[in-house]
């Protein structure tokens, strides 16, 4: 009976381990593309801030108490060209200019007795010239000397010192009233009228707001393909609705030594452009021949990638020719082959997978 109940177990076990399966391993799933290689285009996007190519830091040159003008000097008056912007406090000087002018005509009025009997030639031009003088309005050139002595005879009558120091009163006297030198906007005023202000003090910033040069870093490795004039598009990189259509106006001759890395300069016009803005200016490249462009996640140890060979898993070396913000480009794939395009886990050279369908 015992024998009996051995036997029956002994046969059920036997059936068991015929029935039971061998257990596979799960072969992960991956996505893949097929490779073919073309002529891809280079586009670089990169930030930079506005910066308006005409801007002027008005400093004083003279000391005298500020004035006030047709305009409240405070940030955002617009100005016309020629319109005063500063007006400084001039009667003190502009009396000591009078009284140089006064100077030089009697100069020149003591003198035409002895021109009229040694140099007969000369004293008409320099009669007409003392006739023609006024005193109100900026200081003509002397009569050109007709001889060496008609010149050394004026020279010694000290008349040439005090014409050039008559001549440097007149330009001191303008830098008491600053004109705006093109249409433009202040963005910073420093002074108010009745302000003391001093030679060499800092009034304010006066900018031209039409046009604006846009600052960015561009790699080495497309230096080459880019030029002065070439167009470039800006765009807001909160609004990439708003954009403006640009050109690059300078490239720096020094590469960043830390960086590697070349600035390019990129003129700006349009409406609603603000200095200090930050913008994206996309930067069209020379295109790749024969190149494929992948994401950047895909390349492993700087210069390989997976691709399947018959259900195998295999690396295979590439060359990185250019890397953009998410992907790069790449040579040295053959065209036809399945490249890994999502990258696996945990994946290695032989490893046998299955592609997803």
């Amino acid at each position: 009976m015992v024998a009996a109940s051995a036997y029956i177990a002994n046969d059920l076990s036997n059936r068991e381990k015929k029935q039971r399966p061998k257990q596979e391993t799960a072969k992960p799933t991956v996505f893949v593309e097929i490779v073919d290689n073309s002529t891809v285009p280079v586009s670089v996007v990169e930030s930079g801030r506005l910066i308006a190519k005409n801007r002027i830091e008005i400093f004083s040159e003279v000391q005298g108490v500020m004035q006030q003008t047709q305009k409240e000097f405070k940030p955002g008056a617009m100005y016309s060209q020629g319109q005063t912007i500063v007006s400084i406090r001039n009667d003190d000087f502009y009396t000591d200019l009078q009284s140089q002018k006064s100077n030089l005509q009697n100069l020149i009025t003591s003198i035409l007795p002895d021109l009229r009997l040694d140099y007969p030639d000369a004293y008409q031009k320099w009669d007409d010239y003392l006739r023609t003088f006024d005193m109100d309005k900026p200081t003509a050139k002397l009569p050109e000397p007709s001889s060496d002595k008609e010149k050394f005879f004026i020279t010694g009558r000290n008349i040439y010192t005090t014409y050039y120091s008559t001549k440097n009163m007149e330009i001191v006297l303008n830098k008491y009233n600053l004109r705006a030198p093109y249409d433009g906007v202040l963005t910073d005023a420093l002074v108010t009228p009745g302000s003391l202000v001093r030679p060499g003090q800092k009034l304010g910033e006066y900018i031209d707001p039409s046009v604006y040069e846009m600052e960015v870093s561009v790699n080495k490795s497309i230096l080459n393909a880019l030029k002065v004039g070439q167009k470039v598009v800006a765009q807001d990189p909160e609004n990439s609705a708003l954009k403006w259509k640009g050109k690059i106006v300078r490239i720096n001759g020094r590469v960043d030594r830390t960086t590697q890395t070349v600035m390019i300069y990129i003129e700006l016009k349009g409406k609603d452009l603000r200095e200090g803005m930050y913008l994206e200016a996309i930067i069209n490249g020379q295109p790749i021949d024969d190149s494929f462009e992948i994401s950047r996640s895909l390349i492993v140890d700087q210069s390989k990638v997976y691709i399947v060979t018959d259900g195998i898993l295999s690396l295979v070396h590439v060359t990185p020719v250019f890397y953009n913000e998410k992907t790069v480009i790449v040579q040295g794939l053959e065209d036809g082959k399945q490249l890994v395009s999502k990258a696996i886990p945990g994946a290695y050279a032989g490893m046998e997978i299955r592609i997803f369908e």
